[in-house]
């Protein structure tokens, strides 16, 4: 698959900037694989296209407070963006200024040593701190937010879903940030469950396919976790008839990564891996019966995964209604619910 099939051009006024309030009044475009048809809904009415059986699941990750700025001891300004945790001690960053080995991280009265101890091929580095981060990094750190926004965010927890728990990510999974605690308890409250899987988002998330053949990507990797019980309910909703919905391409990841193995109509087992799974069209799915998604970027595997669920024709209809229509892209933008 050619590379330029997943351009498209879009305004630059329909990068949403700002998130919206309250979170589920979103617009909503849904999209019926089936009959071939589109409408457009908000949504907080995202019920009238779910019903009792089927099962939402989500990625409960949290956004670590990963953008450090900081010093070199001799003078000269640092920025780093941790992208993981490797060890108590030992981070995987992007690193901003110049021959940087020795840096000291500061806000307000706190200060962390660290030290550049490998520089990757790939731009990133292991950072050595003096010690474990962990319970310090909310107060010396601050929440990323992806290159396309440049307006500040006023509360750092609109850049968090309503169930993150789980720390670990350089970027949200931006489809779980339209619910809100009473969206969740009315689709409950419907017969509609809800399970989690973790996916700590990389940075990769926002990088463009830069090959001219898609599948020449080298894809990013991240950690990813099934549990027991979200595979016992998944097993159970599929088995009663129900459609297990994945809240965001992040969702899918984790739930295809686990089923990658299985064979058809198997059950899914408990999983728990780093994934270089990339879903491109043509490619089967395991796990997911349908899914919520935000509008993505241009020439991305987000955009590569969301072709390969509803057909790059669909894909490329859908895209269009959404700009003509004014919806917004991105982080902050609108949603999609492809049935």
């Amino acid at each position: 698959m050619l590379t330029a099939d997943l351009d498209y051009a879009l305004p630059e006024a329909l990068i949403a900037q700002h998130p919206l309030e309250p979170r589920d009044h979103a617009r909503l475009m849904v999209v019926d694989r089936a009959a071939g048809t589109l409408t457009h809904s908000r949504f907080d009415a995202i019920g009238n296209w779910l019903r009792a059986g089927d099962m939402l699941v989500a990625n409960d990750t949290r956004v670590l407070a990963a953008r450090l700025r900081g010093r070199k001891p001799g003078g000269g300004k640092v920025e780093a963006l941790l992208l993981r945790r490797l060890d108590a001690r030992h981070w995987l960053a992007l690193i901003g200024g110049r021959n940087v080995r020795d840096v000291v991280f500061e806000r307000g009265l706190l200060a962390v040593r660290a030290q550049v101890i490998e520089q990757r091929s790939s731009g990133e580095v292991v950072l050595a701190f003096a010690s474990a981060i962990d319970d310090v990094l909310g107060e010396l750190g601050e929440t990323p937010l992806p290159p396309y926004i440049h307006a500040p965010l006023a509360d750092a927890e609109r850049y968090q879903t309503v169930f993150a728990r789980m720390t670990g990510s350089a970027a949200a999974p931006t489809a779980g940030l339209h619910f809100t605690p009473g969206l969740l308890a009315r689709l409950q409250g419907g017969g509609i469950g809800l399970r989690f899987v973790t996916l700590h988002v990389g940075i990769d998330t926002f990088r463009p396919i830069r090959a001219s053949e898609v599948e020449a990507h080298d894809i990013h990797s991240e950690w990813c976790s099934v549990s027991a019980e979200t595979a016992a309910a998944i097993n159970a909703t599929r088995q009663a008839g129900g459609r297990v919905v994945a809240v965001g391409t992040t969702s899918v990841r984790a739930l295809e990564s686990a089923g990658a193995a299985l064979a058809p109509g198997a059950p899914l087992e408990p999983f728990e891996a780093m994934t270089r799974l990339f879903i491109t069209p043509g490619r089967p799915f395991q796990v997911v019966d349908a899914m919520i998604t935000n509008f993505h970027l241009p020439r991305s595997s987000l955009l590569a995964l969301v072709g390969a669920f509803m057909g790059m024709r669909q894909l490329r209809e859908a895209y269009q209604e959404a700009i003509q229509s004014q919806y917004r892209f991105f982080s902050f933008g609108d949603a999609m619910l492809i049935v």
